[in-house]
């Protein structure tokens, strides 16, 4: 069985979840007409792929029950066709007010994305902010990880730095008609961190698997 695509049963299950909220094993195997012990693989699978969550509760005298509910991850997995609907607005402004506007409207969005994220990161160490930054990306859909590099050659334009590596693309849509924002993208990671160079290493827009960044504190930062 896929484990990475939920069957039509498990996503019946996340279906339920959205429109209830939170649901018991019991409940959902009632409503499904399956047996309790194959709702409980079924949600025991989801929860693997971190597309649910539960926390127990206590009803009455009886154990703690679970009751589950969707995780972030799980509402990202339902069908939408947001992507979709950006593309066109953003097909409709270019026709609207022309390629250069439309440029500027892009970077004017990164920087307020930017700030936003600056303001979230706080002052500490670049190691901190970066990891932050992992984690607000991973909180918009884009699976991101981070890993520090180290390098013992003591040119300071060696000095250590950080990979940051998306696995999934939250707005590949957008990225696809209009590749410019991935430039975008360099520009709000060094401006949202501060005192850094950022370098893209790998695109998923030029069929790579993944996007990748080399991160990097300026040497006048360093040296200070």
């Amino acid at each position: 069985m896929n484990t990475t695509e939920p069957t039509s049963t498990k996503q019946d299950i996340l279906q339920h979840l959205l429109k209830h909220d939170q649901a018991k094993a019991q409940d959902l195997a009632e409503v499904l007409e399956i047996s309790p012990q194959a709702i409980r693989r079924h949600l025991k699978d989801l929860e693997a792929q971190e597309l649910i969550e539960h926390k127990s509760v206590q009803i009455g005298m009886g154990r703690p029950q679970h009751l589950y509910q969707l995780s972030r991850k799980g509402r990202d997995r339902l069908p939408n066709r947001y992507g979709e609907f950006a593309v066109s607005l953003l097909d409709t402004l270019a026709e609207t007010v022309g390629s250069e506007q439309m440029s500027t409207v892009l970077q004017k969005q990164w920087q307020r994305k930017a700030k936003e994220y600056r303001e979230r990161l706080g002052s500490g160490s670049l190691k901190e902010r970066v990891a932050h930054l992992v984690e607000l990306r991973r909180a918009e859909g884009y699976m991101a990880e981070w890993y520090a590099l180290k390098s013992e050659d003591p040119d300071p334009q060696n000095h250590t730095g950080f990979i940051v590596t998306e696995h999934n693309c939250a707005i590949s849509h957008i990225a696809e008609s209009f590749p410019s924002v991935c430039g975008h993208e360099l520009e709000m990671f060094a401006a949202a961190l501060q005192h850094c160079s950022v370098e893209r290493t790998h695109w998923i827009n030029k069929g790579e698997h993944q996007c990748g960044y080399l991160i990097r504190e300026s040497l006048e930062k360093a040296a200070g």
